[in-house]
């Protein structure tokens, strides 16, 4: 099975570098790339390089708008599964302020001394998301192999992405070694049979 992990376009948010979690943001237009919106290349995210372009038999998104609009971009018309496990980390407190604006707060930088391992204030503990990712990852997965489906897109969020990839990387590269770029992401293949048997690895990882 041909998988794709792809990160939501922009947000005001994400452009003034601002915690982004549970905040149900638009994505911003101006920040959708333009081979997006040329009809022409509608339906398709073409790998890098410009090697042959590429379309899902069906697109799983995080339920907030910004992967929704983004997936409609991208795969116009394909049909859209909602997995409420993969939306993004609830940042609590920190949730739409910017490392300037917490900047002397003493419970940000309690959270920055712990080297980011510390449950959010009033928000979601960061490992407890990352299983939440994993695990829904897991479930869909398991939905598209019985569906006996081929060719299958995530539109999702950044840490998403970095909790999926660590988890199921054969080379084990540590979570922020996934960081990506909004409207990036990555291309990798399963294996069904061994995912079945519970050997979880992605293979053929390529950067999209």
């Amino acid at each position: 099975m041909e998988v794709r992990l792809i990160r939501h376009f922009a947000t005001e948010g994400n452009l003034e570098k601002r915690y982004i979690g549970v905040t149900d943001e638009e994505i911003k237009t101006e920040c959708v790339p333009e081979y997006a919106l040329k009809k022409e290349e509608n339906g398709r995210y073409g790998k890098k390089n410009g090697r042959a372009k590429w379309g899902p038999e069906l697109v799983i998104v995080s339920p907030l708008r910004r992967c929704r609009q983004t997936a409609e971009i991208l795969f116009p018309g394909a049909e859209q599964v909602v997995c409420d496990k993969m939306r993004e980390c609830n940042f609590g407190l920190f949730e739409g302020k910017n490392y300037q604006e917490l900047t002397g707060n003493p419970k940000y930088q309690s959270w920055i001394d712990s080297g980011g391992t510390k449950a959010f204030p009033g928000g979601e503990d960061p490992m407890e998301f990352r299983k939440r990712c994993v695990c829904g990852f897991e479930e869909m997965m398991e939905k598209m192999i019985k569906g006996k489906r081929k060719k299958i897109a995530f539109v999702v969020h950044g840490g998403t992405i970095m909790s999926v990839m660590e988890a199921f990387d054969p080379e084990k590269k540590e979570f922020y070694h996934w960081q990506v770029k909004n409207g990036k992401g990555f291309h990798f293949q399963i294996e069904e049979e061994k995912w079945q048997q519970g050997n979880r690895q992605f293979e053929e990882i390529e950067e999209i």
